[in-house]
C-alpha cells in the first residue's frame, strides 16, 4: 500500500484533538476503539444496502435475526463477513446531524451484532463517547476519521496491513507515555524466525489433504503470531483448514486482536479474555498442533497466586504439578501451562521466548531448576536459541527461543540443542523504541538452517540432556575453636538469647517489673565476674575450656545448653585448635565453613570429591543425606569466547590521557 504509512501519521495525528481533554497517556483509549470502528464501517459498506433492507423486511417477525442478518452481511466478492450492523447509520451519515451525534452514534453501535458488541465493551467506548460529547470533540473526530485519508476499506488495506497499523499505532502511543509496547506484540522479524523454527520439522505433514490443525498463543496481544502462523501453513498448503485460538488479559488489546480475527474471517470465539491465563485459563480442557507465544517476562504473579497454588496442589493433574518459581516471574509458569497443551498422542511443537531468567535462576531443589529438571527429564526441550540483544521494542536485553516438543525425531531424543545466534543481525537505520537491531530474511535462513542441519559448529552444540543436570552436595568442615575469656569476648554473652533474657521480665507492674530486671541484670554480672576467674589462658580443646566453665559457673544452677552458648560466645576459629566432638566423639561440622559443590550427572560424586576437594580440605565430608538434583542450562559456559585483556601500554596511553585533560580542565579553571 504506498500511503500506508501515511495513513497511520493521519491517525495518530488525530490525538492532537484530544491534547487539553486526554493526558497523553489516554489518546489510545479514544483513537484505537475509534479506528477500529471505522475499520467495521468501511468492511460494512459492500453489504450495508442489503442488511438493512434485510433487517427491515424481519424484524418482529423472528426472535434472532442473527442468522439472517450474518447470511447477507458480505464482503465485495460475496465472502461472509461474521458481522453486521443494521443501522441506518455509517459514518458518513453520522455527520449529516450534529447536534444529535451522540445518540445516533450509541444506536449505531447498538445495532452491530453480539460479537462487536464484546469488543466495544472491551474497549469501553461508550464511555470515551460521552466524554468526547461533553468536550464538543465528538463530531470533530468524526468528521476527521471520515476523510478519505482514513479510508480502511479492506480493498484499500489488506487484513495484514490492518493489523500492522494497529501495532505500530500501539507501539508509538506506548513511547509517547512510556509503557510496554513489547508486551502486546512482538516485532514481525522475531514472530518470523519463531513460525519457521516451529514448523520446520512439518513440511510433510502440512502437505496433507483434508487436514485441521489448531495453533494457540496464551498471551496473543494482537494475534501476530496467530496469523504468521496461519500464512506460513497456508503458503504450503492452502487446503489446511488452521484454526487458531488465543488469550488476552489487557482488555483493549484483548479487543483489538479479536476485531483483528473478526475481520480476517476467523472464529472470534476462539479469541477470549480479557483474562489471565495463569489463573483463569479459558481453554480447559483443549490441547493444540502448535503453540506459540512471547508471555511476559520479569513480571510478578501475585495478583495469579491464590489459583495458581490451588492448581499446584492437584500436582500433575493440573499445569503446575513440576513447582513454582518465585513470585517476581511467571515465564517458567507459563513454559508449564504450553507444555499442557501439548495433544496427548499426536505430536505437538511450541515455540515461546523468554529472557535468560527460565535458563538458570534457582538453585537445585528450589522451583524454578524443579521445574527445568521435569521439562528436561521429560525430554520436551528440543532446542534452545540465543537471540541478539536490542530486538524488541520495549527492551534491550538478549532473548532466548525455546522449541519444545512431546515427539522428538530419533537423533534428538534424550539431546537439546543450543544454537548461538547473537551475532545474526543487522543494524535498523532508525530506531524504534530500544528496537535498534533485526533479523534479516537472510539472519532468519541461517537461524533455522543451523537447526535443521542439527550438526555441531561454532554456532551450534548439541547435549545430552543430563549434562545441564548436578547434584549439589554440601560439603562440612569441622569445628575447631580456641577459646579464651576476655573483655571483647565477654561482651558477645549479651548476644546469647538466654543470657540476655535474664535481665528481662514479662511482669506488668512497673515495681515489680523493675525489681525483677535489676535482679536479672546483677546474675549477669555475677555470671560475668565468675568466668573473669578463669586465668586469661588460650585453650584450644573444648572438653577442657567446659570443665572449667562448668566449674566457674556451677553455683548458677544454668542448663548444659546455656553454658554450650557461653562457651561458644567466648570462642574463636582456629584451624590450628582441636576438633570438636559431638557426643559420640564424632566430628561436629562448622555451619560458618559449610560450603556445596554442584558435581554434574555424568561424573561418579566420590571421584570428583576425592579430586576436587579433598586436596584442599583434606578433613571435609559430603553430607549425602542432603543431595539435590538440580538443572541449569548456561549459553556462556557453552559459548564462551576468550577475550584478551588490552595490552598495559594502551591501558597506560589512556591514563595519561584522561589526566592530560583533567589537569586541562583544572588549568582553565
Amino acid at each position: 500500500m504506498s500511503n500506508f504509512q501515511e495513513k497511520i501519521s493521519f491517525i495518530w495525528d488525530l490525538a492532537d484533538l484530544l491534547r487539553d481533554v486526554y493526558k497523553r497517556n489516554e489518546y489510545q483509549k479514544v483513537i484505537l476503539p475509534f479506528t477500529v470502528l471505522k475499520r467495521f464501517d468501511c468492511a460494512l459498506s459492500d453489504s450495508k444496502k442489503a442488511v438493512l433492507e434485510t433487517y427491515n423486511r424481519y424484524k418482529g417477525q423472528f426472535e434472532n435475526l442473527e442468522p439472517v442478518l450474518l447470511s447477507v452481511a458480505k464482503d465485495k466478492t460475496g465472502n461472509p463477513l461474521g458481522f453486521y450492523n443494521y443501522s441506518k447509520y455509517d459514518f458518513k451519515a453520522l455527520l449529516e446531524d450534529p447536534e444529535h451525534i451522540e445518540q445516533n452514534l450509541m444506536h449505531y453501535l447498538d445495532c452491530f451484532s453480539g460479537n462487536v458488541h464484546d469488543i466495544f465493551e472491551n474497549f469501553k467506548i461508550k464511555e470515551r463517547i460521552r466524554e468526547l460529547a461533553k468536550a464538543d470533540l465528538l463530531f470533530r473526530l468524526v468528521k476527521k476519521f471520515s476523510e478519505s485519508k482514513v479510508d480502511l476499506h479492506p480493498d484499500i488495506v489488506s487484513n495484514h496491513e490492518m493489523g500492522t497499523i494497529f501495532e505500530e499505532l500501539i507501539r508509538k502511543f506506548a513511547e509517547q507515555s512510556n509503557e510496554e509496547a513489547g508486551e502486546h506484540f512482538t516485532p514481525r522479524d522475531v514472530v518470523n524466525v519463531m513460525t519457521r523454527l516451529i514448523f520446520v520439522e512439518n513440511g510433510e505433514n502440512l502437505e496433507q489433504r483434508n487436514i485441521i490443525k489448531t495453533v494457540y498463543d496464551p498471551a496473543c496481544g494482537t494475534g501476530g503470531m496467530l496469523t504468521s502462523c496461519e500464512d506460513f501453513i497456508t503458503s504450503i498448503n492452502k487446503e489446511v483448514d488452521v484454526v487458531l485460538f488465543g488469550q488476552e488479559v489487557n482488555p483493549e488489546i484483548y479487543a483489538i486482536c479479536k476485531a483483528d480475527m473478526l475481520m480476517k474471517g476467523e472464529n472470534d470465539k476462539n479469541i477470549r479474555g480479557p483474562f489471565s491465563t495463569l489463573s483463569k485459563d479459558q481453554f480447559h480442557d483443549d490441547k493444540f498442533d502448535f503453540i506459540i507465544s512471547n508471555p511476559p517476562y520479569g513480571r510478578k504473579w501475585e495478583q495469579d497466586a491464590d489459583a495458581v497454588k490451588n492448581e499446584a496442589e492437584k500436582g500433575f493433574g493440573g499445569r503446575f504439578g513440576a513447582g513454582l518459581p518465585r513470585i517476581n516471574d511467571g515465564q517458567l509458569l507459563f513454559l508449564q501451562h504450553m507444555i499442557s497443551k501439548m495433544k496427548l498422542k499426536e505430536k505437538s511443537r511450541v515455540a515461546v521466548i523468554t529472557n535468560g531468567s527460565p535458563l538458570f535462576t534457582g538453585d537445585a531443589g528450589q522451583g524454578e531448576s524443579d521445574i527445568r529438571k521435569w521439562m528436561i527429564e521429560s525430554d520436551c526441550v528440543e532446542a534452545i536459541i540465543a537471540l541478539p540483544d536490542q530486538l524488541f521494542f520495549n527492551t534491550g536485553i538478549h532473548t532466548y527461543i525455546w522449541v519444545l516438543t512431546n515427539e522428538k525425531p530419533s537423533e534428538r531424543v534424550g539431546k537439546i540443542q543450543l544454537i548461538d545466534a547473537t551475532t545474526f543481525f543487522l543494524k535498523m537505520r532508525k530506531s524504534l523504541g530500544n528496537k535498534r537491531n533485526y533479523l534479516s530474511a537472510d539472519d532468519i535462513k541461517e537461524i533455522v538452517g543451523l537447526y535443521d542441519d542439527f550438526e555441531e559448529n561454532k554456532y551450534c552444540k548439541i547435549f545430552d540432556n543430563e549434562v545441564f543436570g548436578y547434584t549439589k552436595v554440601i560439603v562440612e568442615r569441622p569445628l575447631q575453636l580456641n577459646y579464651q575469656v576476655t573483655e571483647e569476648r565477654l561482651e558477645n554473652l549479651y548476644s546469647v538469647k538466654a543470657f540476655a533474657k535474664l535481665a528481662e521480665s514479662k511482669k506488668k507492674n512497673p515495681e515489680l517489673k523493675l525489681k525483677e530486671e535489676e535482679e536479672g541484670r546483677k546474675k549477669q554480672e555475677e555470671i560475668i565476674n565468675a568466668l573473669k576467674a578463669i586465668e586469661n589462658n588460650l585453650y584450644k580443646n573444648w572438653d577442657e575450656f567446659e570443665a572449667r566453665v562448668k566449674e566457674a559457673l556451677k553455683g548458677f544452677d544454668l542448663s548444659p545448653n546455656f553454658i554450650k552458648n557461653i562457651i561458644l560466645a567466648l570462642s574463636e576459629h582456629d584451624d590450628s585448635a582441636d576438633y570438636v566432638p559431638d557426643k559420640k566423639g564424632n566430628k561436629l561440622p562448622d555451619s560458618n565453613l559449610r560450603d556445596s559443590e554442584k558435581i554434574p550427572l555424568k561424573q561418579d560424586i566420590e571421584k570428583y570429591f576425592e579430586k576436587e576437594v579433598k586436596p584442599y580440605y583434606p578433613d571435609a565430608w559430603m553430607d549425602r543425606k542432603n543431595d539435590k538434583i538440580g538443572y541449569e542450562i548456561n549459553f556462556t559456559k557453552y559459548f564462551y569466547k576468550y577475550k584478551p585483556p588490552r595490552p598495559l601500554e594502551k591501558i597506560e596511553k589512556d591514563i595519561k590521557e584522561v589526566t592530560g585533560e583533567i589537569q586541562e580542565l583544572f588549568g582553565e579553571g
